[in-house]
């Protein structure tokens, strides 16, 4: 199975997996002291990215790129010029593009804020999650508050589009430190906000703190009354919710981000990434080693493939859907739904609505405040 070329795609994630150090409740597919790789990956990605547009007779039109990792800050300078200049070779994209570089502080020197600028890169997402180094570190995230302040002082100078991911619940935050907080950000020249709330995934270092003690995070109570507490107050502050973790200035939502909840094709380059036609999903190889020498030796062949079935997509368009303020569309959902299907989930909704965790608002299915601190087990209880 292949991506469908003729799926119109205009969004593309590019995987730099590389980081200085792994934070102990990270998922995701990174690695930590592999830096003497990193130039043999790069022309990887580029071999991938090369095979991929030379599918297509024309230069495709982009409307979104996303530099995600791993560490993309780290990306070193010649070689991120190396891959804008083949971005530019095999796709058509300008000053309307969205191209957001994922950003940590303490990676970033300050020269490089021109020189991305320069290429083209117009929006910046910086991994702050907190600002008690202690906390920090106990987590192995080895960044100061200093290094925070001091980026988000000198960034304005060269994006006007700068977005910020913080991470509520995490252990030994105390409520009013976290409202000091996010007091705080909303006093930075941000437009977009990321609250994430705190997820302990299996075999991370921090699933087995939590398992053996070692961690105690805060009470399950505590963290939905903070993050009602936390809607409320960055929507006072200019900043509206239109997904689950989302906050956003007006017309400043994260379109590439849109383009995964909409369903809508992306493509994606380099280790652990996906890609979606509409039809078909596909992830890359996920080990580095795997991953460089099949495309070196021109054998590569992503290790998951599979085609959406209808009730794939029903229980995707619910999960997607729901995660955003503006809910999902009752019509579309539920059209390729048989009666006996739609019996159940129609049941379901009504129950949801009398507990007041969803509302029908001119054919569009929302979770309230409410239904949205309890998303995934209302995703689980609407599903076939």
């Amino acid at each position: 199975m292949s991506y469908d070329i003729s799926a119109n795609t205009r969004s593309l994630y590019i995987h730099w997996p590389f980081c200085p150090y792994r934070c102990h409740y990270c998922p995701f597919v990174a690695l930590a002291s592999h830096d003497p790789f990193m130039e043999r990956y790069h022309h990887a990605l580029v071999k991938e990215i090369k095979n991929f547009a030379r599918n297509y007779t024309e230069k495709l039109p982009l409307d979104t790129i996303y530099f995600g990792g791993g560490t993309p800050s780290t990306y070193p300078d010649h070689l991120l010029l190396d891959m804008f200049a083949i971005l530019r070779e095999f796709f058509i994209f300008d000053e309307n593009t969205e191209i957001t570089l994922e950003v940590n502080p303490g990676t970033v020197r300050f020269e490089q804020l021109e020189l991305w600028k320069k290429l083209g890169i117009n929006r910046m997402s910086v991994g702050v999650q907190s600002l008690n180094d202690s906390v920090l570190h106990k987590l192995n995230r080895l960044q100061k508050a200093t290094d925070v302040y001091s980026l988000l002082e000198k960034a304005p100078h060269y994006f006007d589009n700068i977005s910020v991911d913080v991470i509520l619940g995490l252990p030994e935050v105390t409520i009013a430190e976290w409202k000091q907080l996010l007091a705080t950000v909303v006093t930075w020249k941000i437009t977009h906000l990321s609250m994430y709330v705190l997820e302990v995934h299996d075999s991370t270092p921090l699933f087995f703190n939590v398992t053996s003690k070692k961690v105690t995070l805060p009470c399950d109570d505590d963290v939905v009354d903070t993050y009602h507490w936390s809607r409320e107050f960055l929507e006072s502050h200019g900043f509206m919710q239109y997904e689950v973790s989302s906050f956003a200035r007006a017309g400043k939502e994260s379109r590439h981000n849109t383009t995964y909840w909409e369903r809508k094709p992306y493509r994606g380059f380099g280790l652990g990434a996906c890609s979606f036609d509409g039809i078909s999903r596909l992830q890359n190889e996920k080990n580095l080693m795997k991953y460089l020498e099949s495309i070196e030796q021109d054998r590569y062949q992503p290790p998951f493939t599979e085609t959406i079935t209808k009730d794939q997509i029903y229980a995707e368009k619910i999960m997607l859907g729901l995660r955003r303020i503006k809910g999902v569309c009752w019509e579309e959902i539920s059209s390729d739904l048989s009666e006996e299907q739609k019996e159940k989930v129609t049941t379901v909704i009504a129950t949801l609505q009398q507990k007041k965790l969803i509302v029908e608002n001119n054919g569009r299915l929302q979770l309230t405040p409410a239904g949205l601190v309890v998303e995934n087990e209302i995703i689980t209880r609407l599903s076939l």
